[in-house]
C-alpha cells in the first residue's frame, strides 16, 4: 500500500487548468508514479504519484511528496544528457503555487535556450538579428 494518497479529482483540475492558462489549449496529464528519496540522507526511496505532460519540447512533473507537500521538475526528453530542471526549491505546500513556479522556470529557461534577450522582436528571432 502506498503512504502517500493519490492525486484526488480536484488536485488534478487545478494542475490541468494551470495548463490551460499557459498554453491557450487542454493539456492532459499522465498519472504515474516515481520513487524519491523524501529526507536528505535518507536511504529508502518512497513511491510517490506524479503527474506527467510533454509541452513544446519538455516533459514535466509534479510529485506528490505528501498530504500538502509538491515537487516540480522538468526536462528536455530530446536531450542526451537527460539533466533535470526545477524551480530553484525543493518543495511546495501549495500545488498551484508549485505548478505555476514549475511552469515559470521552463518558460524561462526555454528564453536563455533560444537566446531571447530583452529588446528582440519575433522578426529578430526569425532572422537571426541581434537586439538593436
Amino acid at each position: 500500500m502506498n503512504p502517500i494518497p493519490d492525486f484526488e479529482s480536484g488536485e488534478r483540475w487545478l494542475v490541468e487548468s494551470c495548463l490551460k492558462e499557459r498554453y491557450g489549449k487542454i493539456v492532459t496529464t499522465q498519472a504515474a508514479d516515481v520513487e524519491l528519496q523524501l529526507a536528505p540522507g535518507d536511504a529508502q526511496l518512497t513511491a510517490c504519484p506524479t503527474l506527467y505532460w510533454e509541452e513544446r519540447g519538455a516533459a514535466f512533473v509534479v510529485v506528490k511528496a505528501g498530504e500538502g507537500r509538491w515537487r516540480g521538475m522538468f526536462f528536455y526528453p530530446a536531450e542526451p544528457d537527460g539533466e533535470q530542471y526545477g524551480t530553484g526549491r525543493s518543495e511546495y505546500d501549495d500545488l498551484a503555487e508549485c505548478v505555476i513556479a514549475l511552469l515559470r522556470a521552463q518558460a524561462d529557461h526555454e528564453k536563455q535556450r533560444l537566446g531571447v534577450g530583452s529588446g528582440k522582436t519575433a522578426l529578430d528571432l526569425a532572422r537571426g538579428n541581434e537586439a538593436p
